[in-house]
């Protein structure tokens, strides 16, 4: 009896032992799976060429209607500061150019800009044509789609400096020719690789490409124009009140779409997305864009409130667009801190341009000028302080060849039109307001 208990007491006692050891080797395997899978999953393993040329597709659609949506933007921002009698034309002048740019960038526009020689100056006057191949890296219609939100946004600038005054149909005419001709030639020089990438010019995302571009071609617009009816006496601009906003909150609603369609314009100017260096390039993008924006903000509540005695919320408006504008040409290579650096001084250049422009008697209905052209040579010039590569020279050749070449370009075509068609309604009709004499739908009807 002793001795069969002491078997199997002894049996149980090597299965015991047994089933021990086994659990462990199981545990040891299991965790070494596990540790080998999150390993794996952590690694920078290139991705296939295929599922690269997925992702970066996927980057160029999300980002491109992002900067789409900007279209939105600039209407709600232009409908807001103009006054009441003019918003049916703001709205009918920013869905038109939309459509104008569209058309115009795909008659011509892509391969003026894309077809040019290397170190050249312009492409071809052809429609663009799908040749995407996997070689590309990237559908070649997904970057079709995502140049031309870049150039309806060059369009959308020149907008709201001349409204109020200006006819429908010249405008279209002019924003025609201005996506067409003008912005893809002098963009072309850059992105397209022509003479000013030969030179050795950096702008990321369009500061001046884009931006100083859109404020170039506004100007000559505007100076040719004029300003509207009793806009400056004696050299300065009047009281607010004759030229009152129609409305603070659409014009704010219009800032926050224009600083989330700005994440595209930065971020998937990226243009891959396909390794780990291209994802943590997009997420620093996003931060800086977002803190120079938030640098101008702040920047122009201190300025204008130190100036004026009081807080000006459409200068805090403008001033987030100019620290957006002035950080996209370079807003990859500049620390937290140096980008909320140039984003202020953007948005205090905003304040002093729209201080400059009412003495020289230039009127910019919503401040596009100070913020586009002005803020945009700035950052453009900001780009030696983060960019070893780039070069003082270099920027300002760049900066001096596409803002001279647009304003001359585009005061020809307005001039042409001014001496031909005309260009400005009547003062009768700008009494009137653009609503009822352009468009003749009322945006805002009081009813009893």
């Amino acid at each position: 009896m002793n001795n069969n208990s002491s078997l199997v007491s002894s049996d149980e006692t090597w299965n015991f032992i047994w089933r021990f050891f086994m659990s462990k080797k199981k545990l040891y395997f299991i965790g070494t799976l596990i540790s080998f899978l999150f390993l794996t999953s952590v690694a920078r393993a290139e991705v296939s060429e295929e599922t690269a040329y997925i992702l970066n597709t996927f980057l160029f659609l999300v980002m491109g209607f992002l900067v789409m949506w900007m279209a939105a933007g600039f209407c709600m921002l232009e409908s807001g500061l103009v006054t009441s009698k003019s918003v049916s034309t703001i709205a009918a002048k920013n869905i038109g150019l939309y459509a104008i740019a569209g058309i115009a960038f795909w008659v011509c526009g892509y391969n003026l800009a894309y077809g040019i020689p290397e170190g050249g100056f312009i492409g071809s006057f052809i429609p663009w044509s799908d040749a995407s191949s996997l070689e590309t890296g990237y559908s070649d219609g997904s970057d079709w789609f995502f140049q031309m939100v870049f150039c309806a946004t060059t369009c959308s600038i020149v907008s709201g400096t001349l409204a109020e005054r200006i006819k429908i149909w010249p405008f279209f005419v002019f924003a025609a020719i201005l996506a067409a001709i003008i912005y893809p030639i002098e963009m072309g020089w850059q992105w397209g690789g022509g003479f000013l990438s030969a030179a050795g010019f950096s702008d990321f995302a369009g500061s001046t490409l884009v931006h100083s571009a859109g404020g170039s071609a506004a100007l000559a617009g505007a100076i040719l124009l004029g300003p509207r009816l009793n806009r400056f006496t004696n050299g300065e601009s009047k009281p607010l009140e004759p030229f009152a906003a129609s409305s603070i909150p659409l014009a704010t609603l219009g800032v926050f779409v224009l600083w989330l369609g700005w994440f595209g314009f930065n971020g998937g100017s990226q243009l891959a997305l396909g390794s780990f260096e291209d994802a943590n390039a997009i997420g620093t993008i996003f931060i800086n864009t977002n803190l120079a924006a938030c640098g101008g903000v702040v920047v122009n509540a201190l300025l204008t409130r130190f100036l004026y005695g009081k807080t000006d919320v459409i200068q805090m408006l403008n001033g987030a667009l100019g620290g957006l504008v002035a950080i996209t040409a370079e807003p990859l290579m500049p620390s937290p801190f140096l980008a909320i650096i140039i984003g202020g001084i953007g948005g205090a250049i905003v304040v002093f341009g729209s201080q400059l422009l009412a003495k020289l008697k230039i009127d910019d209905v919503v401040g596009a000028i100070p913020v586009h052209l002005f803020a945009g040579i700035w950052g453009t010039l900001a780009v030696v302080l983060s960019n070893p590569d780039a070069s003082l020279g270099s920027q300002i050749i760049g900066i001096l060849s596409v803002n001279i070449f647009v304003f001359v370009v585009s005061f020809v075509v307005w001039y042409i039109m001014k001496k031909t068609a005309g260009i400005r309604i009547s003062q009768e009709a700008e009494k009137l307001g653009t609503d009822k004499v352009e468009i003749g739908v009322v945006a805002y009807m009081i009813r009893d």
